[in-house]
Formats: C-alpha cells, structure tokens, sequence
C-alpha cells in the first residue's frame, strides 16, 4: 500500500482494523470452543469500536494536519495478511491473543514509524498520541482478556 497523506495513513490503519474484525469472525465461524468463540467475539467487537475511534479522529482532526504528505511511504497488504491468516478449529485464548498482538503491533508500528518520520511537531505529537492510545487499547484488551480466563 502507498501512502501520500496522514489522512490516507489514517483511514488506512481504521480499515485494517476491520480487516481484523472480518478476521476473527471468520475464525468464530470455525472455532470449536465456546469459550474461544465468546473471545473471537469480543475481539471482533473491539476491532470494530478502534476503527469507528479512528473515524472520528479522522473527522475532527485539524486539515492542516490530516494533509500532511508523505514521500514514498510503503506498507504491505494487510488486508491479504488477515485473510490468509489461519488458526485450527481447535485454538485456544493464547492462539487467538498471539494472533491479535502480532496484527495490532504492526499497526502500531506503523503509526510509530510513521510519527518518526514526521517534521512537523504537531503532526509528530498527534500520531505519538494515536500510538499511545493505541497501546492503551491494546493494554486493556490484553487485561479483559485476561479477567476471562478468571471466569
């Protein structure tokens, strides 16, 4: 994927997002575990609520910075990587989480790459606070995640 604007970065990395929630309803339909599908559920419902997070930030960010350009900014076809992503009918928690860190952290590390590449404070300082709020997202996933196996 070539990017040339914060904006096209942004909407990006929202329709990734939901790439991941097509992701984990399709391993839903094949989990045999209930409890495994309840997680798939809620990962696929998280996934959806980041992406409508980012839409919004999209809307009321500043233009100034939303059209920010980028020279030759290239990530790969994540939308490929969840479609070809597979776990067995027999996955656990711990497959499911593994899958979504591996994802969501090359999601992060593109925000992150990309606020490094940033000259302008402003645009740096708000993709350093979309990467924060990312890994809080993360953060508490990991923790609800967590708490369900209490259950």
């Amino acid at each position: 994927m070539r990017i040339q604007q914060l904006r096209e970065l942004l909407e990006y990395v929202a329709e990734c997002h939901l790439d991941m929630a097509k992701l984990y309803h399709r391993l839903n339909e094949q989990a045999d575990s209930s409890r495994t599908k309840l997680l798939l559920d809620y990962f696929e419902q998280h996934q959806k609520g980041v992406a409508r997070h980012l839409e919004d930030y999209i809307d009321e960010a500043p233009k100034r910075i939303l059209e920010s350009w980028y020279k030759d900014f290239v990530f790969e076809d994540f939308s490929k990587r969840c479609e070809n992503a597979m776990l067995p009918a027999t996955m656990n928690d711990d497959d499911v989480l593994e899958l979504h860190l591996e994802l969501d952290n090359l999601l992060i590390g593109l925000l992150e790459k990309t606020a490094n590449s940033s000259s302008a404070a402003d645009v740096k300082s708000a993709l350093e606070d979309l990467v924060r709020v990312q890994k809080i997202h993360q953060q508490r996933l990991v923790h609800s995640t967590m708490r369900m196996d209490d259950i």
